[in-house]
C-alpha cells in the first residue's frame, strides 16, 4: 500500500474509531435545576452550588450537565417547570432556594431524587418524614430563616430605639405569609411595637406599599422572607433609602442596594451543601438515607453609608457582630 494511501486509511480508521468510541460512551447525567429566582440572583447562588458539586467530583461539561428552569419570581410557574424537568427524565432535581420550589418538585415526581435548600422545617412542611431518615425521594439542607424574623425585628429596633411603629411587608402569594404575620404580631407586642402589615405581590403593589409607609406613619420596615422581595432587592433598597426609611431584610443583596441592614441564615453554605448532596446522589446514594443538613451559620450585613444618610448611629455592639460593613 502506498504511503499516502496508508496515512489516509489510518486517519479514516482513527476517526471512525473515535466516533464509535464516543457513541458507546454513556450520556452525561443531567441535573434539573429548579428555582423561583431571577437570572442575576440565580447566577450568583448557582456558582456556590457548582462549587459544592465540584467538591463531590462533578464538573459541568465534563461528567454532568444541567437543565436550568427559573420561575423569575412567579411562583405559579413552578409546577409546570418541575413537570417539564420530569418529562425530560433528568437524573435528579435540585430546588435550592425555597420551600415553594421544593414543594413544586415533590408534587411533580415521587421517583426522581430531589435535593432541596429551604428556610423552613422540612418535616413540618411535609417534605420528609424525619431529619435523620428523610425517607422517600427528597433530602437537602434546611437553613435558618423564618425563625430569625423576631431577631430581625429586634435588631432593627436596636437601630431605631425610639420607634413605636414598624411596618411588616409580606407577599400574600407566599403560603407562609399569614402564619408569619401572626407570629410577628406577637413578637412586636413583646417589644412594645405596633406592626401594621403591608402586602405586595407585584411591582405595582410594591411601589404602593413603600409609598404607604410614611402615611401609616411607620418609623421602619421589616421585609419578610420571600423570593419576590429578593428579586426586587435593588428596587426596595433604593426606594426606602430615597424616602429615608430604615429597613431590615434577610440577604446581602438588599443591603448592597442601599437597604440599612440584613440578617439571615447563610444561603452560601446552604447552596454548597445542596451541591455536595447532588454529587453524592449521582454517585449512588439514596435521598432516603441522607440526613437533612442543618447549617446554623447566620450572616449580618450593615450599610453604614445608608445609616449615615438616615442619621442613625449604629451601636458598636451591632457593628462588631457584622459579617460585612458596607461603606
Amino acid at each position: 500500500m502506498e504511503r499516502r494511501a496508508f496515512i489516509t486509511f489510518v486517519g479514516s480508521a482513527t476517526a471512525a474509531w473515535s466516533l464509535a468510541a464516543r457513541a458507546q460512551q454513556p450520556p452525561l447525567p443531567v441535573i434539573g435545576y429548579l428555582t423561583s429566582g431571577v437570572p442575576g440572583v440565580v447566577r450568583e447562588r448557582t456558582s456556590v452550588f457548582l462549587r459544592g458539586l465540584a467538591e463531590s467530583g462533578y464538573v459541568v461539561g465534563r461528567n454532568v450537565s444541567i437543565e436550568y428552569r427559573s420561575a423569575e419570581g412567579h411562583y405559579d410557574r413552578l409546577p409546570a417547570l418541575a413537570a417539564d424537568l420530569v418529562r425530560r427524565r433528568v437524573s435528579l432535581i435540585v430546588a435550592p432556594d425555597s420551600i415553594i420550589t421544593a414543594q413544586a418538585a415533590k408534587a411533580a415526581t415521587a421517583t426522581i431524587p430531589i435535593v432541596f435548600g429551604i428556610g423552613a422545617d422540612p418535616v413540618e412542611s411535609g417534605l420528609v418524614n424525619s431529619i435523620n431518615r428523610p425517607g422517600g425521594n427528597l433530602t437537602g439542607a434546611a437553613r435558618l430563616n423564618a425563625e430569625l424574623e423576631p431577631k430581625r425585628l429586634q435588631l432593627l429596633h436596636e437601630l431605631i430605639p425610639a420607634a413605636t411603629t414598624i411596618a411588616l411587608l409580606v407577599n400574600p402569594g407566599n403560603p407562609n405569609a399569614e402564619v408569619l404575620t401572626k407570629d410577628m404580631q406577637a413578637a412586636a407586642q413583646t417589644l412594645g411595637l405596633s406592626l401594621p402589615v403591608l402586602r405586595a405581590g407585584t411591582v405595582r403593589d410594591l411601589d404602593a406599599a413603600v409609598a404607604a409607609v410614611t402615611g401609616l406613619p411607620a418609623e421602619g420596615v421589616l421585609i419578610s422572607p420571600d423570593g419576590f422581595f429578593i428579586q426586587q432587592s435593588a428596587r426596595l433598597g433604593g426606594q426606602l433609602l430615597d424616602r429615608k426609611i430604615p429597613a431590615m431584610f434577610q440577604y446581602r443583596e438588599f443591603t448592597a442596594a442601599g437597604g440599612l441592614i440584613s440578617y439571615g441564615g447563610s444561603r452560601t453554605e446552604s447552596y454548597r451543601l445542596v451541591g455536595l448532596y447532588a454529587g453524592r446522589i449521582l454517585k449512588g446514594a439514596k435521598p432516603a438515607d441522607l440526613p437533612i443538613q442543618q447549617p446554623t451559620a447566620v450572616e449580618l450585613f450593615i450599610n453604614l453609608k445608608t445609616a449615615r444618610a438616615l442619621g442613625i448611629s449604629v451601636p458598636l455592639t451591632v457593628l462588631a457582630r457584622a459579617d460585612e460593613v458596607i461603606e
